[in-house]
């Protein structure tokens, strides 16, 4: 039964094409609230479209552009632009309508329609209005006519490429700008959320290019060399003064602060992205660091052939640059004694430095070295004797700076298959190692490092012994004379293995083969 006592006196028109839009104007002649509801970002609906109208041959936009600004100008008609109905209850006289309003991207109240930012845009797309048959900027005013008078972006959700970057950079916008040849513009949009492009475009596995849809046709978009080469254009000073600008013309960091002190533990990739977001933020950040230098994994994990220590050091420079203190040489004992220090807020950020051991017997002897220990060790000059062991839990080790390793004329083995191990590998190698052999448990296809990596190792004459998995340490018993070497590794003792099914990893599951131990 309707309820006349309990009517609203406003009407909800759906959709702004001319029948929309006439019934709006007769309603709100009629003394209607009229709400007119339209999907896309102007009203005109198909009419708009067309060049002659049926069967006067009039001029479509002559016959309709009154009624634009009639509705434009009417007081009593409310627009709803890129706005869907998603239900509707009640009873006539009183329905309640739900309706969800979608982003329209440009500030209806401070667009001028100057067409502007269509004119610097650099992306392109099908012109929808011109049924496809031309193209239209990212940011776009549907036809000259078009009411409201507002540019308006529609964005069909996140792109593959950005999607799959674990720091969500929009990869298009900024693959757009350099190959319009906006290369600052391109870094501001990097540095929104990575202040490590040019690590990042060295070092980065970009899954970002395996989503890149241009792989579907022939080859991916080279995301990760385009990051790469902006940022040493900026490294190289070739952008205006050689600095990263804000848009109101100032040097990052030259902003105001709000006096609160915030301490974070480890200088790595996250804790130095942190540290410049809250010095951009007005915070004064104080980064502890145990270990001489800083960066991180980055720093102390990655060989310098892959990544100069340079690119490392400029980058870490523009985060200083933003007001951060950095105190190297720094261990942190408590939580509390930093809020004693009179610091608000603390992070946490030291890394995964622990190695993660074989549990075989043999591990402990001299010779037998971590992966990730051994890689800190050259990347900051620790002195590293190969004939002593270092333990798994050497996090806490102390740090002797300035002697080199020493492995020159010796055979290495290196246990694993993934990054670390190639590397580990490839610098034996340029230590003058006689031999290196890489042991993995799987076949190449199932090694986690990336691809060119290990066809590298392969190239530098690294030996791969694959489907072999190590059981024991061999090596020399300990001799009476402490001169003479002892208790040191002579051999790796291995057993063959098959693929089975699947573990968690997704990968085969490597099973060994009873009766075929090998000696290396």
């Amino acid at each position: 039964m309707i309820n006349k006592e309990n009517k609203t006196g406003s009407v909800l028109v759906i959709g702004g094409g001319i029948a929309g839009m006439q019934a709006s104007l007769d309603l709100s002649d009629a003394g209607f609230k009229v709400y007119l509801v339209e999907d896309s970002p102007a009203i005109g609906g198909k009419m708009a479209q067309l060049d002659k109208t049926f069967p006067t041959n009039d001029c479509s936009m002559c016959i309709m552009s009154p009624r634009l600004v009639d509705v434009a100008g009417n007081l009593n008609i409310k627009l709803l632009t890129t706005t869907e109905v998603m239900g509707v209850d009640g009873e006539p006289g009183n329905f309640r309508v739900s309706v969800r309003r979608k982003p329209r991207y440009i500030d209806i109240s401070r667009c001028t329609g100057c067409g502007d930012c269509a004119s610097v845009c650099p992306v392109e797309m099908s012109d929808e209005f011109n049924m496809g048959l031309s193209k239209r900027k990212a940011v776009y005013k549907p036809f000259a006519q078009a009411v409201p008078g507002a540019f308006a972006i529609d964005k069909k959700g996140t792109s593959p490429c950005k999607a799959g970057c674990p720091l969500n950079i929009s990869v298009q916008g900024y693959v757009a700008l350099i190959a319009q040849g906006k290369y600052k513009e391109a870094l501001d949009l990097i540095k929104r959320e990575n202040p490590f492009p040019g690590i990042c475009g060295r070092v980065c596995n970009h899954p970002c290019e395996t989503e890149c849809m241009r792989g579907k046709v022939d080859q991916p978009i080279a995301i990760a060399s385009l990051k790469r080469f902006v940022a040493d254009w900026e490294r190289r000073g070739e952008m205006e003064n050689g600095k990263w600008k804000m848009e109101n013309g100032k040097e990052r960091g030259e902003g105001r602060t709000n006096g609160r002190r915030v301490a974070i533990i480890g200088s790595g990739p996250a804790g130095l992205t942190a540290a410049r977001d809250l010095a951009l933020s007005g915070y004064h950040v104080t980064v502890f660091e145990k270990l001489p230098v800083a960066g991180g994994m980055m720093r102390v994990g990655i060989p310098d052939y892959r990544l100069p220590q340079a690119i490392i050091q400029s980058e870490i420079d523009a985060i200083l640059a933003t007001g951060v203190e950095l105190k190297l040489n720094t261990s942190v004992d408590s939580i509390d004694s930093l809020k004693a220090q009179g610091f608000e807020a603390v992070m946490v950020a030291i890394g995964a430095h622990v190695n993660k051991g074989m549990n075989i017997p043999g591990e402990d002897m001299n010779g037998v070295m971590p992966g990730v220990s051994f890689l800190r060790d050259v990347n900051i000059g620790n002195k590293v004797d190969v004939q002593k062991n270092i333990s798994r839990g050497d996090a806490e080790r102390d740090v002797n700076i300035g002697n080199k390793i020493d492995i020159s004329g010796k055979r290495v083995a290196v246990v694993g298959g993934g990054n670390v191990a190639i590397d580990a590998a490839r610098i034996a190698v340029r230590l003058g190692a006689k031999e290196v052999s890489i042991i993995y448990r799987r076949s190449r296809d199932e090694m986690p490092a990336d691809l060119h990596e290990i066809t590298a190792a392969e190239e530098e004459g690294i030996k791969l012994h694959l489907l072999a998995n190590p059981t024991s340490i061999i090596g020399k018993e300990p001799t009476p004379n402490p001169s003479q070497e002892g208790n040191r590794v002579v051999g790796v003792k291995c057993i063959r293995m098959e693929l089975g099914e699947p573990d968690s990893s997704g990968r085969k599951k490597p099973v060994p083969i009873k009766g075929s131990e090998f000696v290396i």
